[in-house]
């Protein structure tokens, strides 16, 4: 009888990368025109609450309304285009070398690798293909007439990760109890109980007594990676790409000057 297949559940925020992979787009949809100047600074201080203060169930919710109501009304394939022609230049500095290192040893050892995040499915598909990931589970806005509408058809999130994981592995036929799961927010609870080998990675303070109350791993990633040194980089496009590029280095100290204000007062 052949072997069980076998995965690994990552979260992305905070987990393979060190931001949120929305917010970290802001500045490009900016320079693309589809926000403001004063939603990319809202978004920069939502980004430093997120990395500084770590992001409770409350603070999650409060973005996710933000951002679902910033989106209503986008284009959704000038989104495509954004994040296509942007993406190695907004992740490079952002992806753990160590998330990519596991990653390709999960790959080495035959498992699957499956990303699994509350970020919206035009940004988390393409970080995942970028990434080699196998699959990808993700919030899914909804979306008529080629727009967003602000509402959301599908939101992965707290126990809907779990939920997620455990139709994937009955699809897909993994055994769970061989499975791995990394990830650093106490909101992803449900998925990591949901694995045999759950690991917990930069995680917040309640997470971390879990971890260490049932002796699950803990793991602390540090080093950024380019990844077009380790990664084959697809051809890029000098359109809307270098529009995004040139609004990243104009509006770069006003996000920063606006997020140490907010931070100040």
């Amino acid at each position: 009888m052949a072997p069980a297949r076998t995965a690994a559940f990552f979260d992305l925020d905070k987990t393979i990368i060190a931001k949120s992979s929305v917010l970290a787009f802001s500045k490009p949809f900016q320079a693309g025109g589809l926000i403001s100047r004063r939603s990319v600074l809202r978004s920069a201080y939502a980004q430093f609450v997120f990395m500084v203060g770590g992001a409770d169930h409350d603070q999650v919710e409060k973005m996710r309304q933000f951002m679902s109501q910033l989106v209503a009304g986008w284009d959704v394939a000038t989104v495509r285009e954004i994040v296509a022609e942007t993406l190695h230049h907004v992740m490079d500095p952002l992806v753990y070398d160590e998330a990519v290192n596991l990653i390709e040893g999960h790959h080495l050892a035959g498992r699957d690798v499956v990303i699994v995040s509350t970020s919206g499915s035009e940004v988390v598909e393409p970080i995942g293909a970028m990434l080699g990931a196998d699959r990808v589970v993700a919030t899914r806005l909804k979306i008529e007439d080629g727009r967003y509408t602000g509402e959301i058809d599908y939101y992965a999130y707290a126990e809907e990760k779990a939920t997620a994981i455990r139709a994937l592995a009955e699809e897909q036929g993994y055994d769970l109890a061989e499975c791995y799961g990394y990830s650093d927010s106490i909101t992803d609870l449900p998925m990591l109980e949901a694995v045999g080998h759950p690991h917990v990675v930069n995680p917040d303070k309640e997470l971390r007594k879990i971890a260490v109350a049932n002796e699950w791993p803990v793991l602390t990633f540090v080093r950024p990676v380019a990844l077009k040194s380790r990664l084959p980089l697809p051809p890029a496009k000098p359109t809307l790409a270098a529009l995004a590029v040139g609004g990243v280095v104009a509006v770069g100290a006003a996000v920063w000057v606006g997020v140490r204000r907010r931070t100040i007062a």
